[in-house]
């Protein structure tokens, strides 16, 4: 665990552990798969208890994205909710494990579009991720690369993992038995398979595939089982000789879906979940799991994330929102609290997003400590502060909302700075020093790259129509004689009135405050304008409307 670690206790009072029981929140219902699957805990061959294990899974073949982060922050989900449920008398929860493994064993198939040195890769296609040569200049290998990423951001957020790399196992010959029993049960599997694939495919499907002596890549080409219990098989290379050759000590990788059943029952695996598209794999996964002698694990198919054009995210296409890219407009709470939310639901996950995820964590924060334990129980918020450390606690708030944020730092433009920002704030937010409000100037940091990047270009404010004008007119004189420290509800009364008023000829009052967003904001959406002018201060906010005005 990080400095960022658990502010809440890792023991629960028994209206939690019993609200806990029945709680209807995602993890509570996953966890309750793995009570099942262990009524008495889970156990060894002596009887003595041993850790539940939670694995995720990484292909290292691109950059990791928020589609792969994912997949460990909700794991830790389920695990913490299992450990909950679980919790004996003395505040005792049963142990478990994470795993994250990374499949960087795979011959990488195609170069992905976001990377440097394109040609470095294509000259080694085919080849195990960790063989190939680093097109950043950084690591040992491709896979070293990736693979740093994604530790580098797990490590971030806290989360309590043990990463397992895939080449290690194989190079190692860790995986050797697990192989061995590949071959001794070669048939079933090929039964198992077969039959899903395509007349084409079938001719040169294999599980188990060679790594050439000649070339160094994996090969997709049918093998002979020689000896099962040595290792032994015979293929053809690619150079059209036959090769004779143990497929162990680092010599082969298995197909997909056999990879994955032999490493569920060489670890021991308990639960894992997986992307929608992933449910076929699962399907045959689990069938060959159990003619190896293991078990399929338990877990949750997902919905996959889209990108802002509907279309699934891809590694190699780099079309999703990297992890560096949400910390840089918004918040780690943030990133967590939309992950959370509906995971068997395909969400969009693009830059517009981030915004309203930031103000809705902050709100389901708040109002936390008010709840009952059984709403508690199923608030985002009281997961999240238990899972990966995330700071402060439940019942904090911010003292501006990042929306309205985004609209201050919108009016003051691109060049704005953090220091300009927190002179506004001042106006608002009692003892406004960002060590004071750490929370909120991470958000000021975060608004003004938002602005800078997507606010700003697309501002354009537009002259008022003749009743907007009289309108603004007659807003500009209320607002003159008015106190600067009026606050926000008396701002917001104000502006009431004015779109009110029927000399100004406005259908609705969305009408008005829509022109009020576009003639002064350069936006058609915007604010609670009094909570905007009690923030933007009351002088700046007349001198905007003049600007509007004269134009």
């Amino acid at each position: 665990m990080t400095d960022n670690a658990q502010t809440e206790p890792a023991i629960f009072d028994n209206a939690v552990l019993e609200a806990a029981k029945v709680s209807k929140a995602w993890p509570f219902e996953e966890a309750r798969k793995l009570i099942k699957r262990y009524p008495d805990g889970k156990r060894d061959a002596t009887g003595a208890l041993v850790p539940v294990l939670f694995e995720t899974g990484y292909g290292p073949s691109g950059l990791p994205h928020i589609g792969t982060f994912q997949e460990v922050l909700r794991t830790t989900l389920v695990r913490r909710a299992y450990e909950v449920l679980t919790t004996d008398a003395t505040g005792t929860p049963a142990p478990t494990r994470l795993v994250a493994f990374s499949d960087d064993m795979d011959g990488l198939r195609k170069v992905p579009d976001n990377v440097p040195n394109k040609d470095l890769l294509t000259a080694n296609l085919g080849k195990p991720l960790t063989r190939i040569p680093d097109p950043f200049g950084t690591h040992e290998s491709f896979a070293h690369h990736n693979n740093a990423k994604l530790r580098q951001f797990l490590d971030r957020f806290g989360f309590d993992y043990e990463f397992v790399s895939a080449s290690d196992r194989y190079n190692s010959s860790a995986f050797d038995e697990a192989l061995k029993n590949v071959l001794r049960h070669y048939d079933e599997i090929m039964a198992i398979m077969l039959p899903t694939l395509r007349e084409e495919r079938r001719k040169t499907y294999s599980p188990v595939l060679p790594v050439s002596p000649t070339t160094g890549a994996v090969l997709q080409v049918p093998i002979e089982v020689v000896d099962a219990d040595a290792g032994l098989v015979r293929f053809t290379d690619a150079d059209g000789s036959v090769i004779e050759q143990s497929i162990l000590g680092g010599w082969s990788k298995l197909q997909w879906k056999v990879d994955w059943a032999m490493r569920w029952v060489a670890l021991g695996v308990d639960y894992e979940m997986c992307g929608k598209d992933l449910t076929d794999s699962a399907t045959q996964s689990g069938r060959i799991a159990k003619v190896l002698g293991g078990r399929r694990p338990e877990g949750l198919i997902y919905e996959l994330f889209l990108d802002e054009k509907g279309e699934k995210i891809s590694k190699s296409k780099g079309n999703g929102l990297t992890i560096e890219q949400w910390l840089e407009y918004g918040s780690e709470e943030s990133l967590g609290f939309y992950l959370f939310r509906e995971p068997k639901s395909a969400k969009s996950l693009h830059v517009g997003i981030i915004p309203r995820a930031v103000d809705e964590y902050w709100q389901f924060r708040e109002k936390m400590p008010a709840q009952p334990v059984e709403q508690q129980l199923g608030n985002p918020v009281w997961h999240l502060l238990r899972t990966t450390g995330y700071r402060g606690g439940a019942g904090e708030s911010l003292p501006v909302t990042f929306g309205l944020l985004l609209n201050l730092v919108g009016v003051l433009g691109a060049g704005a700075s953090r220091d300009q920002v927190w002179s506004y704030l001042g106006n608002y937010v009692a003892n406004a020093d960002p060590a004071a409000h750490p929370a909120l100037d991470t958000l000021v940091t975060c608004a003004l790259a938002y602005n800078r990047d997507f606010i700003a270009p697309t501002l354009k404010r537009r002259a008022p129509a003749a009743n907007e004008a009289a309108a603004l007119a007659a807003l500009d004189a209320a607002l003159a004689g008015m106190p600067a420290d009026a606050g926000a509800e008396a701002f917001q009364t104000v502006v009431y009135e004015v779109g009110k008023d029927e000399a100004f000829g406005f259908e609705s009052l969305r009408d008005w405050f829509k022109a009020l967003y576009e003639t002064l904001l350069g936006s058609s959406q915007g604010p609670r304008m009094g909570s905007f002018i009690a923030l933007y201060g009351l002088a700046n906010t007349r001198a905007l409307i003049a600007e509007a005005l004269a134009v």
